[in-house]
């Protein structure tokens, strides 16, 4: 008889971390990361958004179906890099996005205000990540009001069984981005490990256990940092929230985001793959991404 026992959350993790050589243009770097006594596997981009030439956009699907694989955003957008974004309903045809997703000034989905979990509603301003007219990245606690978006210093203090039952606006002002896209925790807040599972109602969903995991997040200098860390599979475990915050503070990310994971967290680069989401070479159909692109 095989016990299950659950995996043990590590507080340290030292990565090997190196360069991975892709022919990607000066400003954005990509590394991979190895701990093979966990076992763990992730790469990382490191993008410097004060160069003119490169930027980021939040993408989201143009197919009839609204998914499309990370490749064919990479390819239909011509961006140096993609990485997959938020949440979505699969199963929906067209897909419908969970929570905030707006490109290029245009409001695609408003935020959700609530969540229902064991059987109680929960109000909620979850995690998202946000791109200004001027390039520079955010990340802030938002909802939605009358097609504009909102933010807070902090997310509503839902715990389990003791749910906010109001989301109000008096605490909150205007964000103004172009685009924007929810998805949390928020795992990184003002330069400190902070991961906000019970305030955004993450708790007693899969998001909190091990998996495989996307994030994004950026540094003082507003350098940007996409991640992705494989899982289930024998090379690679995947993790937990709090052991992706740690991977994410060695890029030295002042504020960072969990991303829709699993089997959707995928990263592609010079028209290829990098990961092997969910331990397979098989990409999944994704309603929206984060492309970082290079203009000539």
């Amino acid at each position: 008889m095989i016990a299950c026992n659950p995996i043990a959350r590590k507080k340290e993790i030292q990565m090997n971390w190196t360069k991975f050589d892709l022919d990607l243009p000066a400003g954005i770097i990509l590394y991979k990361g190895f701990n093979k006594s966990m076992p763990l596997k992730a790469w990382a981009a490191r993008v410097d958004l004060s160069q003119d030439r490169i930027s980021a956009s939040v993408l989201s699907s143009t197919d009839t179906d609204r998914k499309e694989t990370p490749l064919h955003f990479l390819e239909n957008s011509g961006a140096r890099i993609v990485l997959n974004g938020g949440y979505f309903l699969i199963d929906k045809n067209p897909t419908q996005h969970v929570g905030l997703l707006k490109t290029n000034g245009k409001l695609e989905e408003p935020a959700s205000s609530s969540v229902i979990r064991d059987q109680s509603r929960y109000y909620i301003n979850r995690g998202a990540f946000g791109i200004k007219n001027d390039g520079t990245v955010d990340i802030a606690w938002c909802s939605t009001k009358n097609d504009s978006i909102f933010e807070w210093r902090e997310p509503l203090q839902n715990r389990p069984g003791l749910p906010e039952d109001s989301l109000t606006f008096t605490q909150a002002k205007f964000w103004n981005v172009r685009d924007a896209i929810h998805a949390g925790p928020v795992l990184i807040s003002n330069g400190n490990i902070d991961v906000t599972v019970e305030e955004e109602v993450f708790f007693n969903t899969p998001i909190a256990g091990v998996q495989p995991r996307s994030a994004i997040g950026y540094t003082k200098d507003y350098e940007l940092i996409l991640m992705v860390v494989d899982g289930r599979q024998p090379d690679s475990r995947g993790v937990y929230l709090e052991e992706l915050a740690i991977l994410m503070k060695q890029f030295n990310c002042v504020e960072a985001l969990n991303l829709d994971g699993g089997g959707s967290s995928a990263m592609v680069a010079d028209s290829r793959l990098l990961n092997r989401p969910a331990g397979r070479t098989f990409q999944r159909e994704i309603m929206s991404a984060i492309g970082v692109f290079y203009h000539d």
